[in-house]
């Protein structure tokens, strides 16, 4: 493709500055940055031109109109390579992508490091009672040590659900934590389990056997409500569950069951169905629930990574190269011909 007839887009929401740095050095790419409210006649005449587009991974952040569904694309004739801000992709309707013969990436991996850290930072908080006791500290007085007293991850079991790059990570780290590791990933077979770091089981049998359940999987028609009332009612009494993955995987209704109940010991929520929560969400309220705001893989680090590797990607695609993290493979022929047909 003539670089000098490449037209990117993305929208004004916050993004790492070396995209703009890594996509202003490549020779004839024309980056337009269009605003994501107030003047969507602007916005929608850019997207119409363009050749590519960087959109947002976060759904709650990113107006409806600007997601890359079914109404956006048949105004964007000329659009053949979108890139999501992210490991997910809830922004992207794939299927309507690859009927247009457009190319999909994600940046997945780019976060990885910071999101499998913050998994560890959700778990031990609820097992010692970081966040209970620091509330304690600051408000009440006549308590002792031991009505704070929490428990070792220690020797206990971790149930991954999901063993991508990210869950790999939790994987290495647990066994520093002297933890053994059980995983279920349908994507992978035994033996690329067993060499990721993690036994191999049946959900079933992951959620009878771990003291700690870690999402780790994407939201798709195959995990939507997957940890639903009865999921929860067979993990293990007194478990732990964690999820850093997508608001919608778990029933937050029947997770809060679940803890009211005392099934459960604790959780540690990074994900919601809509974010943020609203303040009076029943789940903020528990004192056995830490909750961040989709923040594990909102590090310095992981969003110059996702921006570096969000750039990098699209000018591979412009210059008709096939990139690492291609979420539609079977559209990369056509998407590869419209790429060349502009030479």
């Amino acid at each position: 493709m003539n670089a000098r007839r490449a037209r990117l887009c993305r929208l004004d929401l916050w993004l790492d500055p070396a995209f703009d740095q890594i996509i202003g050095a490549a020779p004839g790419v024309a980056l337009s940055v269009l605003p994501v409210r107030g003047d969507d006649a602007r916005t929608r005449a850019g997207l119409r031109t363009a050749h590519a587009y960087h959109v947002s991974a976060a759904k709650d952040e990113l107006p409806r109109q600007w997601f890359v569904g079914p109404e956006l694309i048949a105004q964007c004739p000329e659009l053949m390579v979108v890139s999501s801000g992210g490991a997910g992709y809830d922004t992207v309707d794939v299927a309507a992508c690859t009927r247009a013969g457009i190319a999909v990436v994600n940046q997945a991996g780019a976060n990885a490091a910071s999101v499998a850290e913050h998994t560890y930072a959700l778990l031990l908080a609820v097992q010692r009672r970081v966040v209970e006791s620091h509330q304690r500290l600051r408000h009440d007085t006549g308590f002792s040590r031991e009505d704070l007293m929490g428990h070792e991850i220690h020797g206990g079991t971790l149930g991954l659900v999901g063993l991508g790059q990210i869950g790999t990570r939790v994987a290495q780290i647990a066994h520093g934590f002297g933890l053994r590791v059980l995983a279920h990933d349908p994507l992978l077979d035994d033996d690329t389990i067993r060499s990721r770091g993690a036994q191999p089981a049946t959900l079933a049998d992951l959620l009878a056997q771990s003291d700690i359940v870690s999402l780790h999987c994407p939201l798709d028609a195959s995990t939507r409500g997957l940890f639903d009332a009865r999921a929860f009612a067979a993990m293990k009494a007194g478990a732990v569950f964690v999820s850093t993955a997508r608001g919608g995987i778990h029933d937050e209704d029947a997770l809060l069951d679940a803890l009211r109940g005392g099934h459960l010991r604790g959780a540690g929520l990074d994900v919601w169905q809509h974010e943020p929560p609203p303040h009076d969400a029943p789940l903020l309220a528990l004192p056995n629930v830490v909750a961040t705001f989709h923040t594990a893989g909102v590090t310095h680090e992981a969003r110059r990574n996702v921006a570096r590797s969000s750039a990098n990607q699209l000018l591979a695609m412009l210059r008709g190269e096939r990139p690492p993290q291609l979420i539609n493979p079977e559209v990369w022929p056509i998407a590869a011909a419209r790429i060349a047909a502009l030479t």
